[in-house]
């Protein structure tokens, strides 16, 4: 059965191809089914294939497809490598994205390139599964590239608005930056061991030079923090949210974004043979930027961009446990993450679509009344990522806490303030989104006056007026005053006083009811409790070289560990109630300008790039131009000169070339003899 992986990512490639010849003719919705069929197919067989993996000795079987590229003694096949960390990769993106396939059905009722959309969505998953299952660095590193070519078509889809068409690009640019040290990564691994095969050089990994295995480390890092979106590269992901939802939960939630952290996994055994100080680094960048990245989502008004935020944070805790040694518990995280992180942009997705395309939460209030399968599915995977138990959250984020503890307590007090934060920004999402009274009604009220909405007495709609507002001023980006004062969200035309949201379809509302069910049931995969370790003992054989470590406490500490987690999680929904909730706080006391703008670090980037960058890239252009190209030009024209002045003396007459044949026979004679006589 194991012989039938080659099919994993063939079956989607397959919808690709079918698509791009009968997608349009075919339509809404019959492309849209035969793409969901397309994967889901490739989730039974990544179910069949699984069975069969589990008779195979050590739990691994390796697929030559083909040789691809054979040059002297450096050779790369087209090959799968199937273990239990590809396995357990493929099972949860073919599942996912096939439960994301279908709700799309629902979701992109009516678009005018329906097929098109599919079409991407089948070669992401194929890409994705490439990725995860390919033998080889180089093969690998295809499927990193497909994701991301993907990435820039799904965010940019709607390409006729100028955001969205810029998010696009920033994503692809930003990648570029972490696909770099993955090249170079990839060309340091064959220098060093002349090989980029998993199978061949992982083994060999352990008796590498620490300073080469530190570099090689190093590299595919930078690789991982652009793919990952990890300090200071993570601007991409925030912009991404211009893309359709779906596109935000496929890339943001359960594939793309985990490509980094499956990466580092991956070479475990390569970080067990470098420095110790490189572990440590990937450690504090993890939790520092799931910190920076929990502070910025407290500022979110945004439904989508204040869950692209958490992914931020919560993929810091995915390499917080790379870097303390727990890599099957990066890989817990990792899929119940996909599970519950799913569900929440599913559900952002379902109530931007009952709300007539709002997202933003200012408007929203009291959805649970006319949204309830949204709310409900909503509500629980928020208590799953907020680590409330006995949610999957809970297991897989106190594993990582407890292994930090064990590495630096100071990783672990950065890791447990961030899980507050968590439970507190995501509790703050759900009760502005579904608790409370219906705040659309007052913004139609406000505008309905006629001219821009806060107008008309704004103040009896029960609305805060914004500084540039009051001041009269028309457009421009808001101050950080602005910011900081709630600022009233802009017009949208449809909201109108008589509005009354509505439910999704069935094909949104079953993958959210599914989803968060998984959210429920997933910490079920490894429970602190013995002969309960199903994932980490599945995994185990694929990190036994990286030098993995091991949790040293007695059951006593771990229970205590437990109770201090969840003490945690319950302060972060009760404040967010305390707040948002029974408004006991002005909450925009928690919602200052340095949040709601991510720490400034993308327009500390942009302002470097658009001045100092451009000048020294000009710079670079302007050597390029005179130096390089220069000095090209002018050997070519010296040359000519050279050439142009040489060529008189091809006359083409016999007696001339004798003429001077027999001058340079003269002088050669006369120096011979000058030689002779000096000696």
């Amino acid at each position: 059965m194991v012989e039938l992986v080659w099919l994993l990512p063939a079956l989607p490639l397959v919808g690709v191809a079918l698509l791009v010849l009968f997608g349009r003719r075919m339509g809404e919705p019959a492309s849209g089914w035969l793409a969901t069929a397309m994967c889901t197919a490739s989730f039974v067989v990544a179910l069949v294939v699984f069975v069969g993996l589990v008779d195979q000795p050590e739990h691994t079987f390796e697929q030559v497809l083909w040789e691809w590229i054979p040059v002297g003694d450096f050779r790369v096949d087209v090959g799968f490598l199937l273990d239990p960390l590809s396995m357990a990769m493929a099972l949860f993106i073919t599942g996912v994205a096939a439960l994301i396939h279908l709700y799309s059905i629902g979701y992109m009722h009516g678009d005018p390139r329906f097929p098109t959309f599919f079409l991407y969505l089948n070669l992401f998953v194929a890409s994705m599964l490439v990725l995860v299952l390919g033998d080889n660095l180089l093969l690998t590193f295809v499927g990193w590239e497909g994701v991301g070519a993907c990435s820039y078509f799904l965010i940019s889809f709607w390409f006729e608005r100028d955001e969205n068409a810029s998010a696009g690009k920033k994503a692809f640019i930003t990648n570029r930056v972490g696909d770099w040290g993955f090249m170079v990564g990839t060309f340091a691994t064959y220098f060093a061991l002349g090989t980029i095969s998993y199978t061949e050089f992982l083994p060999l990994a352990p008796g590498l030079a620490a300073t080469t295995a530190t570099f090689i480390a190093g590299m595919l890092f930078i690789g991982a923090i652009g793919k990952s979106a990890q300090i200071p590269l993570f601007i991409w992901l925030p912009d991404a949210m211009a893309g359709p939802t779906p596109v935000s939960a496929l890339i943001h939630a359960a594939t793309m974004v985990t490509a980094g952290v499956y990466l580092m996994c991956r070479i475990s055994p390569v970080l067990g043979a470098s420095y110790d100080w490189l572990p440590e680094v990937i450690a504090w960048v993890g939790v520092l930027t799931a910190l920076v990245a929990a502070f910025a989502a407290m500022g979110q008004m945004d439904i989508k961009k204040a869950l692209a935020y958490s992914t931020i944070s919560q993929l810091g805790y995915m390499f917080l446990a790379v870097g303390v040694g727990a890599y099957w518990a990066a890989i817990f995280h990792m899929i119940t993450h996909a599970f519950f992180k799913a569900c929440l942009f599913l559900g952002s997705g379902s109530v931007i679509h009952g709300m007539h395309e709002e997202q933003d939460m200012r408007r929203m209030g009291g959805l649970r009344r006319f949204m309830p399968i949204t709310a409900g599915t909503f509500i629980v995977a928020t208590l799953a990522i907020a680590g409330v138990p006995p949610l999957s959250g809970f297991w897989s984020k106190d594993e990582i806490l407890a292994y930090a503890l064990q590495a630096n307590p100071a990783l672990y007090a950065v890791g447990l303030f961030t899980a507050l934060l968590t439970a507190y920004y995501m509790s703050r999402v759900a009760i502005r989104t579904f608790y409370g009274e219906p705040r659309w009604p007052a913004f139609a009220a406000a505008g309905a006056g006629g001219g821009e909405p806060g107008a008309v007495e704004p103040e009896a709609a029960g609305l805060r007026v914004p500084a540039q507002a009051a001041a009269g001023a028309a457009g421009g980006l808001p101050t950080d005053a602005d910011i900081a004062a709630d600022p009233e969200p802009p017009h949208n035309e449809h909201l109108s006083a008589d509005f009354v949201p509505h439910e999704s379809p069935w094909t949104m509302t079953v993958p959210l009811v599914v989803l968060a069910g998984l959210s429920v049931v997933g910490g079920l995969l490894n429970l602190p409790i013995s002969g309960m370790h199903f994932l980490e003992d599945w995994l185990e054989p694929v990190f036994a070289l990286g030098d993995p470590a091991e949790l040293g406490y007695s059951g006593a500490t771990i229970v205590a560990l437990l109770g201090v987690s969840t003490a945690v999680a319950l302060a972060g929904v009760a404040l967010a109630a305390y707040v948002w909730l029974w408004e006991r706080f002005d909450g925009r006391r928690l919602e200052p300008a340095p949040f709601v703008r991510a720490w400034y670090v993308d327009r500390l980037i942009t302002d470097f790039v658009g001045g100092p960058g451009e000048k020294g890239f000009e710079g670079i252009e302007a050597f390029d131009r005179v130096g390089i190209d220069g000095a090209v030009n002018d050997v070519g024209r010296l040359t000519r000169g050279a050439s142009a002045r040489i060529r008189v003396l091809q006359s083409g007459f016999l007696r001339t070339y004798a003429l001077l044949i027999g001058v340079g026979s003269i002088l050669l004679i006369a120096y011979v003899l000058t030689q002779v006589l000096v000696y």
